[in-house]
């Protein structure tokens, strides 16, 4: 195939007398009659100011452009927004996270099928651009390649601990309970984030990075290779190079992104501890391209594959160490050996999974980040499947570096996170109660608000294991404790938990995977008859958008279902 073929959607615009005022645009931002004869390379970037996570994101898109050039293409930089969630945790803005996944998504689709470009190369930092970017990709199945923008180095405190972004939310709840006075607080925030990339630990940016690159989407080593350094620059150089040359080969995602290569994500998810945000996005990710994924694929594979990684929230450890040791690539060795990952996945190289391993390095000898597969930190992994008379449809919660495995309290209700923030700044809940945070879902919310703030003040207060905390939102990637999230159907449209009342008593169960109330089904019944639906929170804008769209989460929280799904 010649370099004139590859031009599979942009001969619209660069060929024919009639296309004269299309390539006159072009010409003006600097394309050349050359250029017109190669393909059009979309290099779709996420930098913005606004995050650390993306601060970066412009150098590395150059990177990609020129290793796009250097593989024969014509590629051109455009951007797509994100929401920094360290900045929006905590209030209002919050709501706006999640549908921000969607923002990328359409904005990308938008571009790329506007400009008739011919493969796409994106580029993305903070938590929602991985899922956003990879939804997108799916959609257009055109070739296409996913770099990410890498993980942040660690803070050092006065006292030189090592830091992140959760250690400062943490903080919060220790100054609160007076563990750490004002100043230790500031000397925390002034060091916890020292420059540009993603959040450190095992959080929601690092376990889609880590999943992405299980999948096959992203190059070997991409997911580990923090953000500021030369293997990072390498990284996107190269993946400029792949993603022509997967046009060449006539590679698409849907080739790339089957059953199979979902499962292989989850296995590595599983493995290292990730998010629980996972789930939603893995979840929205096999939407995009048809894969018939669910809750019960998620359950499946935890049972099979044992958490082997004692990184942060939970554990010791963040990326940046792992990447010293080996990386995630390294991880995947071991589980490739172990009959736990499927090497004849495809991948975005053009080779498939177990091709790409060989030769990537193997675990440091003595390392203790992660443990041996017969040495683990848990036989299965973190992240469980919860189902109940409170959650019909399923709800999620990581199990992590947890000493309690059931529980079993009354209920303290609350309508909003700000009101449960308050009651346990003030000590209204007390060792033993179970928070129940509710209409916070994708429709409630709306946008389905991560809640790390509250939990991190329950860790700092001491409170991680003696509170439960249940809702129909989610959690950061950054949250530990005994919490539960994405309880579907969510209260907004009359789910189980908008029935609660205060002292109704509620028990989370790890062991046998429930989460249940002491009512039976007539009093729920009898409450649901009783309840209204209350109105959305917003009546324009794109929150009234997506509220009126959004899936359940056990759904994916996604736009684009079918009216009689």
């Amino acid at each position: 195939m010649n370099t004139r073929d590859l031009r599979i959607r942009s001969k619209d615009i660069s060929e024919g007398v009639n296309r004269a005022p299309n390539r006159a645009m072009l010409r003006a931002v600097g394309f050349t009659d050359e250029d017109f004869q190669k393909p059009m390379i979309g290099v779709a970037s996420a930098w913005s100011e606004v995050t650390p996570c993306n601060i970066h994101l412009n150098e590395l898109a150059l990177q990609g452009k020129r290793g796009a050039k250097d593989g024969g293409g014509a590629p051109l930089i455009f951007n797509t927004i994100t929401v920094s969630d360290g900045i929006a945790m905590g209030h209002d803005g919050m709501r706006f996270s999640l549908p921000s996944r969607e923002v990328i998504a359409d904005s990308i689709e938008a571009v790329v099928q506007a400009e008739r470009l011919d493969a796409v190369l994106a580029i993305g930092g903070c938590d929602k651009n991985m899922p956003g970017c990879l939804i997108a990709i799916g959609r257009l199945n055109l070739p296409a390649v996913f770099v990410y923008g890498g993980t942040i180095a660690p803070g050092r405190c006065s006292s030189g601990e090592a830091l992140d972004i959760v250690s400062v939310f943490e903080a919060v709840g220790q100054y609160n309970s007076q563990a750490i006075d004002e100043e230790q607080l500031r000397d925390i925030e002034r060091h916890a984030c020292p420059g540009a990339g993603s959040c450190g630990g095992m959080y929601t940016a690092n376990t889609m990075a880590s999943a992405i690159e299980a999948m096959g989407m992203s190059l070997p080593g991409s997911a580990s290779h923090p953000a500021v350094s030369d293997a990072k620059r390498e990284d996107v150089y190269q993946a400029g190079l792949a993603v022509v040359e997967l046009l060449r080969r006539d590679i698409r995602p849907t080739d790339i992104m089957t059953k199979a290569a979902f499962e292989n994500a989850i296995t590595v998810v599983m493995a290292l501890g990730g998010s629980t945000n996972a789930f939603l996005h893995l979840l929205a990710m096999a939407h995009a391209v048809d894969v018939d994924l669910t809750l019960e694929d998620f359950d499946r594979i935890r049972q099979r594959v044992p958490h082997i990684a004692d990184l942060k929230p939970s554990g010791r450890y963040a990326m940046y160490d792992l990447h010293q040791v080996g990386g995630v690539s390294a991880v995947m060795k071991e589980l490739l050996a172990a009959g736990l990952l499927q090497g004849d996945c495809l991948t975005v190289t053009g080779k498939t999974l177990a091709e790409n391993l060989a030769s990537q390095p193997s675990l440091e000898e003595g390392q203790s980040i992660i443990r041996p597969l017969d040495r683990p930190l848990r036989d299965s992994g973190a992240l469980f499947v919860l189902r109940g008379n409170l959650a019909p449809e399923g709800a999620v919660a990581k199990f992590s570096g947890l000493s309690v495995t059931k529980m079993t309290g009354p209920a303290k209700v609350y309508d909003s996170e700000a009101a449960a923030t308050a009651a346990v700044l003030s000590d209204d809940v007390q060792p033993g109660d179970v928070v129940v945070i509710r209409y916070a879902g994708p429709k409630g919310g709306p946008g389905m608000p991560e809640m790390l703030s509250i939990t991190a003040i329950l860790v700092g207060k001491g409170l991680g294991e003696k509170v439960g905390l249940i809702t129909d939102g989610r959690f950061s990637g950054g949250t530990h404790g005994l919490v539960v999230g994405h309880v579907s159907p969510e209260a907004q449209v009359g789910g189980p938990i908008a029935h609660i009342r205060d002292g109704d008593r509620i028990t989370i169960d790890s062991v046998i995977q429930q989460l249940t109330v002491e009512l039976s089904a007539e009093e729920l019944a009898k409450r649901q008859e009783a309840w209204q639906e209350p109105p959305l929170r917003y009546n324009r804008g794109v929150l009234y958008k997506y509220a009126r769209l959004v899936s359940s989460a056990s759904r994916g929280a996604v736009t684009d279902l079918p009216a009689d799904a």
